[in-house]
């Protein structure tokens, strides 16, 4: 996660587009006494049995959890209930052996979805790479995988992203390589969520993981007056215009708001006196942002988020 964290401060220090606004970070930190704790279930959406079905629900899930906008109707909600429906129906739908044969229609069968899915070619070849990966490296069990971390976090991150090359989030910037591991590191996230910090979900370095960086934490951030847009960027953001994967202003959105939470995070420990986590902080964004119809955040197609 050092790599994560020094090529997003390195980002935000060159960047154009998108700029880091120290006092907006204080302003926030200012207000906030505790994160306010938001159960990582608050919606009741994910399919949960504390043992390793749950793990294979949460792999597949994060497999898939991105590009939700191009299709009004779809969100995250859809992708998380679907699957645990699926899973709650038939125990041995995702074993490794069946998510190497899946297709589109069978997907969305699935998902009990009525149309095509985003970007649906990459979702299915993203299942058919974790299902064979799976069977090849791990006897077919996630379970197997997150075992064979030693209960940290940021060898997991390193070991999804060694083995499945869809969970392998990076740009290159202005000549520098960025690391970002959105998917991989919300697996590790998902996992202590679910699991409370125990048996599955049991990480010494959970303190190492980042913010994921997606649509929703960019917008929210430039709502609170931490992130500030270009001219430029504002404008292709509020005309829902494109903003193509891997370009300077992409990077720079995702990059920044890593690059802010953290000294967002470093301020409130500071204040608190206590350890702040990102992924607390990262939870506490988000759901403040699905809250907020009226949100605008960027619009990118990628396999990343």
């Amino acid at each position: 996660m050092d790599d994560v964290r020094a090529s997003s401060a390195w980002v935000a220090s060159h960047s154009s587009h998108v700029l880091v606004d120290s006092s907006g970070i204080e302003k926030v930190a200012e207000t906030i006494d505790t994160i306010p704790k938001v159960e990582w279930d608050f919606e009741g959406i994910h399919y949960f049995d504390n043992g390793p079905l749950t793990v294979q629900y949460l792999f597949v899930l994060d497999a898939l959890n991105f590009c939700f906008w191009p299709d009004k109707d779809l969100n995250y909600d859809n992708l998380a209930a679907g699957l645990k429906a699926a899973i709650q129906n038939d125990k041995s739908v995702f074993d490794a052996d069946r998510l190497q044969k899946y297709t589109g229609p069978e997907l969305r069968e699935l998902l009990k979805w009525p149309r095509s899915l985003p970007l649906e070619d990459e979702r299915v070849r993203l299942l058919h790479e974790v299902g064979f990966e799976l069977e090849r490296s791990f006897d077919g069990k996630a379970s197997n995988l997150v075992e064979s971390c030693g209960k940290s976090a940021v060898k997991l991150v390193a070991l999804v992203t060694r083995h499945f090359p869809g969970f392998r989030d990076h740009s290159v910037y202005k000549g520098h390589q960025v690391f970002l591991y959105k998917r991989a590191q919300i697996f590790a996230a998902d996992l202590w969520g679910a699991f409370g910090g125990q048996g599955y979900g049991e990480f010494y370095d959970i303190g190492s993981i980042t913010i994921m960086a997606d649509y929703i934490v960019p917008a929210v951030l430039q709502q609170l007056g931490v992130l500030k847009y270009s001219a430029t960027l504002a404008s292709a953001i509020e005309a829902n215009s494109q903003i193509v994967a891997g370009s300077e202003e992409e990077v720079e959105l995702r990059a920044c708001s890593i690059y802010a939470v953290e000294k967002m995070k470093e301020l409130i420990s500071m204040k608190s006196g206590q350890q702040v986590l990102s992924i607390e902080l990262d939870l506490w964004l988000w759901s403040f942002g699905i809250q907020c119809p009226a949100l605008q955040h960027h619009r990118t197609l990628s396999i990343y988020y």
